[in-house]
């Protein structure tokens, strides 16, 4: 069996390399970071669709629980960051593509140095999308430093965030780049709900309970606390439908994958399994 994993990860990787050196990263700008670029969309989703297939194979012609279970099998097959290396990790994951020096945040869209990275007003923390406490895991190794949800963003708009559900609606987020909230839900900027729907989906799948960690699942509430859940599944699965993955996102699963984790977030790479599951 791991002379087949490393096979897999060879041909994945070699696959990815090819893709890529065809795929021109759109530049990205506060107003666009993670949006779709126009005229490559279609072709690099098809390629890298070629690319990923060996990589699932275990989970062809599966649905439902079963396609659940078989993505669980796969994507739990990956090395694990400690927290304080998360930071040079997301660092390569989010770099903005037209400036070396600078990672762009989730949220706001700004593209900012990396070297600002802390707690401090003007810089960029390590935002968890599915909110630690919602299963208060922390920032242990595991669900708590999983790179495939911690995204930079804005110390301000992630405190502002905290470990609000996902819904649509608000008022507006200063500095937060379109982003809305409310008492109880946050809705980030048009061009990265999608982003943040499919993080919550791969959260869902590889952490189902089995290895010392919450199982952690959407639901339809905004009103999860500490429950190992997060909401609003009806509005996640419509974000995944309306902001499909772009090349920034396909770009980071990609690094994520050769360089760090070893393992990909599915919906990325298929977001029709979304429905599929849910």
């Amino acid at each position: 069996m791991p002379v087949v994993r490393i096979r897999r990860r060879k041909a994945v990787a070699l696959a990815s390399a090819a893709v890529l050196a065809g795929l021109a990263v759109p530049a990205l700008t506060p107003a666009t970071a993670g949006a779709a670029a126009p005229g490559h969309e279609a072709p690099a989703a098809q390629a890298r669709v070629a690319a990923v297939a060996d990589y699932y194979e275990g989970a062809e012609g599966k649905t439902g629980e079963a396609l659940k279970s078989a993505l669980n099998s796969i994507i739990s097959d990956q090395t694990k960051l400690s927290y304080s290396a998360v930071w040079d990790a997301l660092k390569e994951t989010d770099e903005d593509p037209s400036n070396s020096g600078n990672v762009i945040l989730l949220y706001s869209g700004v593209s900012r140095s990396k070297s600002a990275n802390g707690g401090n007003t003007g810089d960029w923390n390590r935002e968890h999308v599915w909110a630690k406490s919602h299963g208060d895991f922390g920032t242990s190794t595991g669900p708590g430093t999983d790179i495939h949800h911690l995204r930079p963003s804005d110390v301000q708009v992630n405190s502002i965030r905290g470990n609000k559900d996902f819904d649509n609606g608000g008022s507006a987020v200063a500095n937060g780049g379109g982003s809305l909230t409310d008492s109880d839900s946050f809705e980030p900027r048009d061009a990265v709900k999608g982003d943040v729907a499919r993080m919550i989906f791969y959260m869902a799948v590889r952490y189902e309970g089995t290895d010392g960690w919450p199982d952690l699942e959407p639901n339809n509430s905004v009103s999860n606390g500490s429950a190992p859940y997060i909401g609003k599944l009806s509005v996640l699965k419509e974000w995944n439908e309306q902001d499909p993955p772009d090349a920034f996102e396909q770009h980071r699963n990609d690094v994520i994958y050769e360089s760090y984790q070893h393992n990909r977030n599915p919906f990325i790479d298929h977001p029709e399994w979304v429905e599929s599951i849910w």
